[in-house]
């Protein structure tokens, strides 16, 4: 099948890598000048697990290709991915500038039946707005080509969305019972019959009910993970240790394990401002998700317990003092720093005095970005970007992990030891054990596991 893809960001690409994998003639536009060329020359802008191998092998065979012509990506798909971004708003709705304007141009230079999906992550009645815009185009022109809109929601996760994408445990398709509807649904019904030769993946249903599911699974999970942290802060202070609770609680088939880490917050680019989004939503048809507003609340104040506890054992005027940062990104196997837990912390250190030396196994190069907006030029002067594990400690107080990278899950603890002034671990997503900790000789304070402290 021949498919555009509007928009090569990080859910763009992937899908658009992935679906040429399929055998699919692949159409990829962008109007950054400096992302296609960075496409074309064999680089990628983002870093994701096995992509580059999927956009080389692609590349190579024809069936993927890049270009900022908007005339031709319209002309190349029957089917029109909108990918693009939709950044929150100053209110906190999902700016949809982009999209719309994906729209307009499709709408601008459509010629015959196109099937326009939205695959951007959209508030409810959004593929209204999309049909308009295009509508508007063709009126314009006096065209009378026939179109329908489609919600298909991404449920990728970052690190893991080749995967992902290649085998998804549900594929979510919003159509509407039009003439045009129910062509649009053949259509994306064999697109997708790849992925349902084993088993029905597809789940049919209204435009709106497919746009509303994205933000609902988004929140849902954005509340597991806000409901264990504030868990874990109580069961530190009654001495309860929340890996037990989790395994308790986990093994109730109703509640299950996933998304029960207490941890540092959460962080990226989908859960924040999802959860926002979806809270404007509601505001907007005069209805208060107050469960929302306090998952939020508690995921912003979560980002402060790491630093908390550095405080509370160092003392407030961190002056002179100089603290080893493991773990940049918002989460493993990404360069995303998108509200990432290891900028507050790294705010908190600064204004308290500290100097850091920061390491991270990807984000190194985003992280120079993306903290030289955050803090001025002497609050930069005292981080220093490490070039490993290891040389990030030298003559720091205490050790603190952010980001739960695999590499960091069995160090050598000797060599930590002999590299810190204080064989201090502020483990912020609980990668050890606090009686390993304590009889490797170390001082350890992880999330909710402070049992071992307390006898």
């Amino acid at each position: 099948m021949k498919i555009t893809i509007i928009g090569t960001g990080y859910v763009g690409l992937v899908t658009g890598a992935c679906l040429a994998e399929l055998g699919n003639d692949v159409f990829c536009l962008d109007v950054d000048e400096k992302k296609i060329a960075l496409l074309n020359s064999g680089g990628i802008p983002i870093h994701e697990p096995g992509l580059e191998e999927v956009v080389a092998r692609n590349r190579a065979a024809g069936r993927l290709q890049f270009s900022t012509d908007v005339a031709a990506s319209v002309a190349h798909g029957c089917l029109q991915f909108i990918a693009v971004g939709t950044p929150p708003d100053e209110d906190g709705s999902a700016d949809l500038q982009y999209v719309l304007a994906a729209a307009r141009n499709i709408g601008k230079h459509m010629t015959e039946f196109k099937v326009i999906v939205d695959k951007s992550t959209v508030p409810v009645g959004t593929a209204d707005r999309v049909k308009a815009a295009v509508q508007e185009q063709l009126a314009a022109r006096g065209d009378a080509s026939k179109f329908s809109v489609v919600s298909n929601p991404e449920f990728l996760k970052e690190g893991a969305a080749v995967e992902d994408f290649m085998r998804p445990d549900r594929i979510v398709i919003g159509y509407d019972q039009t003439p045009e509807g129910l062509k649009a649904q053949d259509l994306m019904k064999k697109l997708y019959t790849p992925f349902n030769r084993n088993h029905e993946r597809t789940f049919w249903m209204d435009v709106r009910s497919a746009e509303f599911t994205k933000y609902a699974a988004n929140a849902m999970l954005a509340t597991r993970i806000s409901f264990m942290n504030e868990l874990a802060n109580l069961a530190d202070q009654v001495g309860a240790d929340i890996e037990a609770v989790r395994h308790g609680i986990g093994s109730d088939p109703r509640i299950g394990h996933s998304f029960l880490y207490a941890g540092a917050g959460y962080g990226g680019s989908c859960f924040p401002k999802d959860v926002q989004a979806l809270e404007r939503t509601a505001r907007q048809y005069n209805q208060d998700l107050l469960i929302l507003r306090a998952v939020e609340a508690v995921n912003d104040k979560q980002k402060l317990v790491l630093g908390q506890k550095v405080n509370k054992r160092f003392g407030d005027d961190l002056s002179g003092k100089h603290f080893a940062v493991w773990g940049l990104a918002f989460k493993p196997n990404t360069d995303d720093m998108r509200e990432a837990p290891a900028r507050v912390l790294l705010k908190q250190l600064l204004d308290s005095g500290a100097t850091v030396a920061v390491y991270d196994p990807v984000a190194m190069e985003e992280a120079k970005r993306v903290l030289a907006l955050d803090f001025d030029a002497a609050q930069l002067a005292r981080i220093r970007f490490a070039t490993s594990p290891m040389d990030a400690l030298t003559a720091a107080e205490a050790l603190l992990i952010v980001t739960e990278w695999k590499a960091f899950r069995s160090p050598d603890f000797d060599r930590i030891k002999s590299s810190l002034k204080n064989a201090v671990i502020f483990d912020g997503r609980n990668l050890f054990e606090p009686e390993v900790m304590a009889e490797a000789g170390f001082e350890y304070h992880g999330i909710g596991r402070s049992i071992l402290t307390r006898s």
